[in-house]
């Protein structure tokens, strides 16, 4: 790292940054002022670093029960894990599709090759036709003789499909795509938000399956010339390897890392603000239950607020006007699922399962031993499937039950969602974490909502706000508008 001129690391050093929440945004946020030599102190709720990245031991085996890659677009997680030292630990996913389960009247096939988020570019596809049918595929062909698209400014994902291609292609392809990524109906998801040059494609071709056409040929001249590469990739040994690598990186910075330590209030200060959080004393464990929180308060010359969007608005509530208003966030709960199944060996349903929607109490499935070749070298014989429950709009089915009983219900979802039987005895270990997801970016004026909360938050002197609700899901998100956010916090305290 180049040394900063003296005058500007004693500005630096007269600065205290807080940062509240230590998920992937405020970790990055954190070490972008720890850099450049500014005190930083980092407040977690929880007993752990990561968020919404998780890495847990189950039958000796450490897998993720949270978020398990990285999109690679934009190359900012890879940049981010090589200054790290982890470079070496990047691995792509092993081919095989998923599978499509729950279609009406038609037995669970794979999900079909060639379109763009489940629109065929071609209907009548074999492996199209299968799950739509003859009468799908004709109504879908209508899109090609109907009188042509011109406009190319379509919002809604789903109103546009059912009004070219018919019902069919809406309800068994693209809902089980937009429910298992974007956790959302097609009708709610922001064409522009989920297929970047589509709306502009469609307008070329005339036709909604022609733009399909046209932008997948694109993007593969776009790939011509280019090294061969996954659109997502791991880590060996589980993305928490990520969080190790920040956490060691902010402790050479001196950067005070407290967990278990809950921000409840934000208070101005002069030039200056006030953190009041609440915090268990130290003690033994065997008292900890019956400890009474002490309050402490933490004083700082700028605050960035890297919690979940619930939080945020608590903390944030009297400071900043107008941040955009709290979206319908899901609860997603995630059962991790460590099996002695041999049936498994095949991969009979690839690298996991979409359902579509209404058809089962899970809504996707992924086989993770067959999706990560690491993980099925490190869990020797066994199998990992996680289980997801819970979408936009819809409680998770697990969320009144016990551990056991959740841990009971995703074996039977995962039985039959991999069309393979799976007996209680098999179950060697699992593991539910439940998450709030930040409101899908894909959905309609979620981007609006974004940027009216950011452009209020950066009116207010010594505030920064970062995480999913503001930057849109996902770490090729979060982390570039992390480090985005904690330049230009760093930038007004020592320029400004």
């Amino acid at each position: 790292m180049i040394e900063p001129p003296a005058d500007l690391a004693a500005r630096a050093a007269r600065q205290r940054v807080i940062v509240i929440g230590g998920g992937i945004g405020g970790l990055v946020a954190a070490r972008e002022c720890a850099k450049v030599g500014m005190p930083v102190t980092l407040l977690e709720a929880g007993d752990e670093l990561g968020g919404s990245i998780r890495t847990v031991e189950l039958d000796g085996i450490r897998v993720d029960a949270g978020a398990e890659s990285f999109a690679t677009r934009g190359g900012h997680v890879r940049e981010l894990i090589d200054a790290l030292g982890v470079g070496d630990a990047v691995v792509s996913p092993a081919g095989g599709g998923a599978w499509l389960t729950g279609i009406p009247g038609t037995p669970d096939a794979p999900l079909p090759v060639g379109g763009i988020l489940g629109i065929p570019a071609n209907p009548f596809q074999p492996d199209v036709r299968r799950i739509i049918g003859w009468s799908g595929a004709w109504r879908a062909y209508l899109d090609r003789v109907r009188p042509v698209l011109t406009i190319g400014n379509a919002q809604s994902l789903g109103k546009l499909v059912a009004s070219r291609m018919g019902a069919r292609v809406r309800d068994r392809l693209v809902a089980p795509v937009t429910a298992g990524v974007y956790s959302a109906h097609p009708d709610d998801v922001d064409m522009d938000a989920a297929a970047p040059g589509l709306n502009a494609a469609l307008t070329r071709a005339g036709s909604l399956s022609g733009g399909v056409a046209a932008l997948r040929d694109e993007q593969q001249q776009a790939r011509e010339g280019k090294a061969p590469g996954s659109a997502v990739q791991g880590l060996v040994g589980g993305m928490g390897v990520l969080i190790d690598a920040l956490r060691a990186d902010l402790a050479t910075y001196g950067v005070d890392v407290r967990t278990d330590v809950r921000a409840t209030r934000l208070t101005r200060d002069g030039d200056g603000w006030v953190v009041t959080a609440e915090t268990l004393p130290e003690q033994d464990a065997a008292e900890q239950d019956a400890a009474e929180l002490v309050t402490e308060e933490f004083t700082a010359t700028a605050v960035i607020v890297a919690t979940p969007e619930p939080v945020a608005h608590q903390l944030l509530d009297g400071h900043v006007g107008g941040p955009g208003g709290a979206g319908t966030a899901p609860e997603i709960e995630l059962v991790t699922l460590v099996l002695d199944a041999p049936a498994l060996d095949a991969a009979p349903r690839g690298s996991g399962v979409l359902t579509v929607p209404g058809s089962r109490i899970a809504k996707a499935l992924t086989h993770s031993t067959a999706k990560w070749p690491w993980l099925r070298a490190a869990a020797g014989g066994r199998h990992v499937v996680r289980v997801s429950f819970g979408t936009q709009g819809e409680v998770a089915a697990t969320a009144a039950l016990d551990d056991d009983a959740a841990a009971a219900l995703a074996l039977a979802e995962a039985s039959a969602m991999l069309g393979v039987r799976l007996e209680p005895h098999q179950l060697r270990a699992a593991y539910r974490a439940r998450y709030t997801q930040a409101q899908p970016s894909s959905v309609i004026g979620a981007a609006d909502r974004r940027r009216a909360a950011r452009a209020a938050v950066a009116k207010v002197d010594g505030l920064a706000v970062v995480g999913a609700w503001v930057a849109g899901t996902g770490l090729a998100q979060v982390v570039p508008d992390a480090i985005a956010e904690g330049d230009r916090l760093r930038h007004a305290l020592l320029w400004d």
